[in-house]
Parts: C-alpha cells; structure tokens; sequence
C-alpha cells in the first residue's frame, strides 16, 4: 500500500501539520525534529504528492527527464527537442541518466521526493515502468516518449513504428526484391513488433534474426548468413547502427550493395548519410518527438488535461544509395 502523510507522521510521532512544513521547507520545525521526519521519510520511501506539494511551495519551473544513457545514438536529438521546448517556457531542465542502475533509480527518486521538478519527460529504462507507474498514481505529471508496447497509464508520443516497417517493404518490393533478411532489435519491445509486423504485411517473409541494436550484432548476423549460403537479396536492419554492421559484412564478403544486396535501416541518425554506401533509412522525427512530450508536460502543468491516446507522429522513408 502507497505510504501516506500520515504514516510519517505516526512512525516519526509528530503531527501530519509538522511533517508537512518539514517537506515544504515552511514554518519553523525544531532542528532535531525535521531530522527525524527527513530520516523516517528516506526509511519509508514516502513520495509527496506532487499536487499538494505544489500547491505548498508553488512550481519549481523545472521539468525532469529520465532516460537509460545518453549514449543512444539518437538521444541527443531527442534531448535537444525537450531542451529547446522548456527553456522557450522559461523552465529548466534537470536530466537523470540509469547508468548506474539500482543506485541511479535511488538517487532520481530522492529527487522525486524533495520535488526538485514539477513533472518528468521519460524514455523508459529497462525494468522502471512500474516504479514510474507509481510515482504517476501519486501525482507526479509524467509523458513517456515511445511506450515500448507498454501502453501506460499516463501520457506517451510514438510514432508510426508499423507503417515504418511498411514503408520500407513497399520500397523494396517495387525494386524487385523478394528475398529480405530481417535483423530485428529485442523482440520484447513494442517498436520492434510493429516495424516486424508492418514489414511483413507488405513483403511476408521467414528469415528473421532477433538482433540487439549493434554494430556487431548486425555483422555477426549477416557472417553467419553467408556462411550458410543462404540466398537473400535485401536486409532490413531495426536501426541504423545494425545496417552499419550488414553494410561492413557484406564489404568485407565482397558483396556488391545495393546491386547485389540492398540494405535498408530505421531511425536516420545523422551517421546514416556517412556510411558506404549511403544508408536507406525509416527517419524516426526524434526532435520532434522530444518538442511534442515536452509541450504535453508544460500543458498539462498549465491545467490542460492530458489526453487519453497517445500523440502518434509519422515515420518517412529516407531514399539513399544502399537501397535505391
């Protein structure tokens, strides 16, 4: 059961009133007094609500943002559009980052808990949904940015993972290719699905390989293949820094591209222009993403309700020289 006020307040053996000022930083609290309520607190895990909170202290005029790493090839895109979208509202931004695991998701809720911001923009970390999930039932403003399948209880912005999987097919089918091998991410995401999902009802095919988003994964992938003579004529990466890793393979195995095989990828990260040749791509608009769920947060901290379906944007097939 959520941990109340009132909990605190008997655990701490002060009134519901003091624990309050405690948390609001407001009226005077004996020293020694507010460190015992501050220690019953941290050992209770109790998270204020953010809207009584608010209405103590007023807004901080900061929003959070949690994400795995910032390592992920399109992040700083992504970040850029949060970051441009707050600071035009004149709010700042504090960013968390789960590169430490447990001891990160401590620290974020340590903050959550002394309210260091009004409301969080995130990309889900692996395993956190739930927590997430509570913070939210406790009146933590939340947008998430790309659902993953979840489909949670609060906000979300997507896009168009099926029909980006589609696209692609329909690119490669009007080529001439009938034989795609299809590299695929972590098959427990929801984008992994859809883009599978959408490929396939344009272009069936058998010859899927469950890959992991990298470069080696990618060319691991294709070795294996070629090593087996299997006959394929095009291969789809879930993004682009699998299609590197065909790309380097099928070099390094001395196969033409895209006269022998095409090869097609998803997210269009600036890197995907650079590649040899020239990566086709789905182009995921990450900006925008991040320009979208940062508006629905500061909208809804304005008293704007949140709406009940998430805010689809689309995916664009990117036409270069790997896939003509």
């Amino acid at each position: 059961m959520r941990v109340t006020i009132a909990d605190v307040a008997r655990e701490a053996g002060v009134s519901k009133t003091t624990v309050s000022r405690v948390i609001n930083t407001k009226g005077e609290v004996d020293r020694s007094t507010a460190a015992r309520v501050r220690e019953v607190i941290a050992q209770l895990g109790y998270v204020p609500s953010s809207g009584a909170v608010g209405l103590a202290r007023g807004s901080s005029r900061t929003v959070g943002m949690l994400v795995p790493s910032l390592t992920w090839p399109w992040m700083g895109e992504l970040l850029q559009g949060v970051v441009d979208t707050v600071e035009a509202a004149d709010y700042g931004l504090l960013l968390f980052t789960c590169n430490r695991g447990a001891e990160s998701v401590q620290r974020f809720t340590s903050q959550v808990s002394a309210r260091a911001f009004d409301g969080l923009v995130v990309v889900e970390p692996e395993n956190t949904l739930g927590h997430l999930t509570e913070l939210h039932r406790d009146g933590l403003p939340i947008v998430l940015i790309d659902d993953r399948g979840h489909h949670p209880e609060f906000p979300s912005v997507v896009t168009t993972n099926h029909e980006g999987g589609a696209s692609a097919a329909r690119h490669l089918r009007a080529a001439g290719r009938s034989r795609p091998l299809i590299l695929t991410g972590p098959q427990h995401f929801g984008c992994v699905r859809d883009r599978l999902d959408g490929f396939r009802s344009v272009l069936p095919t058998e010859l899927v390989v469950e890959g992991d988003f990298t470069e080696r994964g990618g060319r691991l992938a294709v070795e294996e293949l070629l090593a087996r003579d299997v006959a394929v004529d095009a291969g789809v990466a879930h993004n682009d820094i699998s299609a590197a890793g065909v790309l380097r393979a099928l070099r390094a195995a001395g196969r033409r591209v895209p006269d022998d095989i095409a090869v097609v990828g998803f997210d269009d990260i600036p890197m995907a222009e650079h590649t040899e040749p020239p990566l086709t791509t789905v182009r995921q608009p990450t900006r925008r993403m991040g320009e979208t769920a940062a508006r629905m947060l500061l909208s809804h901290l304005g008293g704007t309700p949140v709406p009940d379906r998430p805010a689809v944007l689309p995916t664009e097939l990117v036409v270069r020289h790997s896939a003509p």
